[in-house]
């Protein structure tokens, strides 16, 4: 009976091990997919219309708040992969909360440069959307609705990336923090 406590209590940590890899792994796919994703989105992203005959366009490197959405959405996919490779070779290896330590600074990092693309690219959006009318700005996604449904998209797919580093983040953070058996 001892005999058996002991082999369940030696395989709990591994096994425990081995789920929480999986999930770092998978959110970190996610990460990847969605950030570009989102990229490919906005880097895409452009309208013309005619009114009344004035050609007007809408494109994504006119708004440098879209422009930094899209590069820091560039920037977190590939730091993202950078990860995932360092996650599966340190992952099998050890549990070594330094590792662990990295990878939350890392996933902090990117979770901040994607807040500060999402919020950035947010307000912009809004703006489109419902224009200000105290400083006479305009609406122009009554007119440019297949833009705004694409930069809505986009943004939507970057805070789906938030997402996964935020609890990239939390767990990272956790899994430091444990004492090395």
């Amino acid at each position: 009976m001892a005999d058996i406590e002991t082999k369940f209590s030696q395989n709990q940590p591994l096994k425990t091990q081995k789920k929480f890899i999986g999930a770092q792994i998978f959110l970190r796919i996610v990460v990847i997919a969605a950030s570009f994703a989102s990229t490919w989105l906005m880097l895409t992203n452009k309208q013309t219309i005619d009114i009344g005959g004035f050609v007007l366009d809408a494109n994504y490197s006119y708004s440098p708040e879209f422009k930094f959405l899209s590069y820091a959405n560039i920037v977190v996919g590939a730091f993202s992969f950078l990860s995932l490779l360092f996650l599966v070779l340190v992952g099998r290896r050890s549990s070594n909360p330094t590792y662990y330590f990295i990878l939350f600074l890392h996933d902090l990092a990117l979770m901040s440069l994607v807040l500060g693309g999402c919020a950035a690219a947010t307000v912009i959006g809004s703006l489109g959307k419902y224009g200000n009318s105290h400083t006479g700005w305009m609406q122009i996604c009554d007119h440019f609705g297949k833009f705004c449904k694409r930069a809505t998209t986009s943004v939507t797919f970057s805070y789906l990336s938030l997402v996964c580093l935020l609890i990239l983040t939390i767990t990272s953070a956790s899994k430091s923090r444990q004492i090395q058996v």
